[in-house]
């Protein structure tokens, strides 16, 4: 499995990684969605990107994943499924749904896996979390991931969690502007599109 030579193929714009995470599938909604995610060294690029692997470590993970395919098949799988399972939370707890209790399973258990894997230390004032063996698991992604979701689900920032108003897009955010009236994941692309839309529908209805 090469090394892929691609430009970036993913909007980090969500404001919590797990998010970012979620957001690796666009046009969830409607009946062609587009997946970023469409092998494994894209999700390794989203680690890079994410800076959660620095470059030497997406190499090992790259040659690794090259030598034990079926491997990284199974964790692109794996790492789809939990992205579903997240998106599953996040979205109830936006549109005020009860929480899926699969879902939520899923990530308590990924949460027990990482923390087997992560340390926490202490580098001159600060303390930190640090992982263990990511370039031994070609799933360790997923270490990470889970708990940026856990500490915002136990934050207070949940409560500036939004969906794209868009009805085609769903990505979702922390709305941290003053107001808090964000209503779009990106006003340049959904924002537009959909004023853009209700334009036309006016002209049209003339």
């Amino acid at each position: 499995m090469s090394k892929p030579a691609i430009k970036s193929h993913f909007d980090l714009s969500g404001g919590n990684l797990a998010l970012d995470f979620v957001n690796t599938v666009s046009n969830r909604p409607t009946a062609e969605p587009i997946e970023r995610l469409i092998n494994y060294n894209r999700l390794v690029f989203f680690g890079l990107e994410s800076k959660l692997y620095p470059h030497d470590m997406t190499d090992r993970l790259y040659i690794k994943a090259g030598q034990a395919p079926g491997v990284a098949k199974t964790a692109l799988q794996r790492a789809i499924q939990f992205r579903e399972d997240l998106f599953a939370i996040f979205s109830a707890v936006v549109e005020h749904r009860a929480i899926p209790g699969n879902a939520l399973a899923q990530l308590t258990f990924m949460l027990q896996e990482a923390a087997a894997h992560g340390r926490l230390v202490h580098n001159g004032r600060r303390f930190a979390w640090k992982w263990l063996g990511m370039t031994d698991d070609l799933e360790s992604l997923l270490w990470p991931i889970a708990r940026a979701a856990a500490d915002l689900l136990l934050s207070d920032e949940i409560q500036h969690l939004r969906m794209c108003a868009s009805d085609d897009c769903a990505w979702l955010f922390l709305d941290k502007t003053k107001n808090q009236r964000r209503r779009w994941c990106d006003m340049k692309t959904c924002g537009n599109r959909v004023k853009a839309r209700r334009h036309y529908q006016r002209v049209k209805a003339k």
